[in-house]
């Protein structure tokens, strides 16, 4: 067997080890009903209570604080970690930038399955009686046509409305994920060339969504989002083009 099968097998070995390590302090908090921020066993007490190896248990614990699930505090413990989209952004942004040298344009891809989530959401907010009495989103608003007549409507501006738009479901997962997809996307901008567009037909495409949301007019709704995403579809080829 060669030197370099035999690092191979070590390798896999190590790592199925580890994912092995990962099930069971994930099905430990499990067991014990611990709930995000709550603190869990220390590293000595992992070791004794999972019997593994300190290596095995620091793999592990480092591979579950980078989803999200352990939180290390240095000086501190450890503690059950808040959901957190940080790997699936930077795994989404680097695989878009490989596409891009393989002929597929996953930021396209990205545009559209947006899409779809931010329709289906908006009518859901629609169809159960949500879409008044959203102060902040009337004030979001306000804030970007204030922001359009002076000539820019800034990317905070813009991300606040959608997260608004959808607040009313009161599902903590929406935002998070729809969080995550802007993220991706306003990265990969910086990788186009920039593109020149009337801050006043950027605030009239979000007039035109919170209109048809105030009204509670479903097929406005729809038309309305359809536009906003084909104008972001129309900025991106602009940007290649360039």
């Amino acid at each position: 067997m060669t030197a370099a099968r035999t690092r191979g097998r070590a390798t896999r070995g190590r790592s199925s080890r580890t994912e092995e390590v990962q099930q069971r302090i994930k099905q430990l908090i499990l067991e014990r009903g611990l709930a995000v921020g709550d603190p869990m066993p220390t590293e000595f007490d992992l070791v004794e209570e999972l019997d593994v190896s300190r290596n095995s248990l620091r793999e592990a614990l480092k591979a579950l604080q980078a989803v999200g699930i352990v939180e290390i505090r240095h000086g501190f413990g450890m503690y059950v970690g808040s959901m957190s989209l940080d790997a699936l952004v930077d795994e989404l942004t680097f695989h878009a930038r490989i596409s891009k040298r393989q002929g597929r344009d996953d930021l396209a891809h990205l545009v559209d399955v947006r899409e779809v989530l931010e329709r289906g959401l908006v009518e859901q907010v629609i169809d159960r009686g949500l879409a008044a009495g959203n102060t902040e989103l009337d004030e979001v608003m306000r804030r970007m046509d204030a922001e359009a007549s002076a000539g820019q409507v800034t990317p905070e501006t813009d991300r606040m409305f959608h997260e608004l738009l959808y607040r009313p479901l009161a599902n903590p997962i929406v935002n998070q994920l729809l969080g995550a997809f802007w993220d991706v996307y306003r990265t990969l901008q910086h990788d186009l060339a920039p593109v020149r567009q009337e801050a006043s037909d950027v605030a009239q495409r979000h007039r035109d969504i919170y209109e048809a949301l105030r009204a509670g007019d479903r097929q406005a709704a729809a038309t309305a989002m359809a536009a906003h995403f084909r104008g972001i579809r129309e900025r991106l080829e602009q940007a290649r083009a360039d």
